[in-house]
């Protein structure tokens, strides 16, 4: 049995994973991926490739002066074409398509027969009322992917929540385990306006054990564990489909929640891994570039 085989055990997998003392492993781990060294780094990849499918060949650069550098490195230009169709919305980001549908009675699914409230992940009663009906996706990004997360339309960011908590492992062992891990995990919650729609467009990128950092451009802010706050930061942020939104420095988790009447596409399934700037909602609305960018 191989080494990732074995570590692909449930049982196992869960252990060495979330039951260890996650935000020191995390902090640790936050330190050692920012040591600038070439041969620590090309060492600490080499064993990285043991444990998962980490595949550099799109990478812009060859080499990475640290582990955090691989972490969030960015891709050769082209190689995530946008689909920019009309009533097209697109993925944020590489992922593993999870848990999906519509939210209902205020709460929805992080696995089968693990509901939770969309209010307790927010953070926010009057959001998550606004979001009743909406339809919603799980994105989990592998260690391994692209961690970089972009605007799946033409938006303005109009306000970023930030939730400091716990470095629970996000994979389909730990969802199946832990009630309400989403929601105990540190997380932001950021709301865009999509013209036309009455209901906002919100993102929640989640983070999980080893880094637990995650960079939000439009406010210039790194956001982690020991994030003072302030906790609400109200923006006023154009984003045009496609751009660069922040990043996470280690794999994690999008929860994406689209405007009524949104619909999700047609063929999309759990297991099904997409690549960021690929159809993800149909949407009814006029999202016309300019609009968005205008001012108030």
């Amino acid at each position: 049995m191989s080494l990732r085989s074995l570590l692909l055990q449930e049982d196992l997998n869960f252990l060495l994973t979330n039951r260890v003392p996650r935000l020191a492993l995390t902090r640790f781990m936050g330190w050692y991926a920012s040591i600038r060294s070439p041969l620590l780094t090309r060492f600490s990849i080499a064993v990285w490739k043991l444990f998962s499918d980490l595949d550099l060949s799109e990478a812009r650069e060859p080499t990475f002066a640290s582990l955090r550098d691989c972490f969030i490195r960015e891709l050769r230009p082209g190689l995530r074409p946008i689909d920019r169709r009309p009533g097209v919305w697109s993925s944020p980001c590489d992922a593993i398509v999870g848990m999906h549908g519509e939210v209902r009675e205020g709460a929805l699914f992080q696995a089968k027969g693990f509901p939770y409230l969309l209010e307790e992940l927010l953070g926010d009663v009057a959001l998550a009322r606004s979001l009743e009906g909406s339809r919603y996706v799980t994105l989990r990004l592998l260690s391994s992917m692209y961690h970089r997360f972009h605007s799946p339309a033409d938006l303005r960011l109009r306000e970023v929540l930030y939730h400091s908590g716990d470095t629970w492992n996000v994979n389909p062992i730990a969802l199946r385990r832990v009630e309400k891990l989403f929601c105990r995990n540190e997380r932001a919650v950021l709301r865009f306006e999509a013209r036309g729609a009455e209901t906002p467009l919100v993102m929640v990128p989640v983070a999980a054990i080893l880094v637990a950092s995650m960079r939000i451009h439009a406010i210039d802010t790194q956001l982690h564990s020991g994030y003072p706050g302030p906790d609400r930061l109200v923006c006023n942020v154009p984003c045009l489909q496609g751009e660069e939104l922040g990043w996470f420095e280690h794999g994690s988790t999008i929860l994406v929640f689209a405007p009524r009447p949104c619909t999700l596409r047609a063929d999309l399934r759990e297991g099904m891994r997409l690549h960021m700037g690929e159809a993800l909602f149909c949407h009814p609305f006029d999202t016309e570039p300019s609009s968005m960018l205008q001012g108030d």
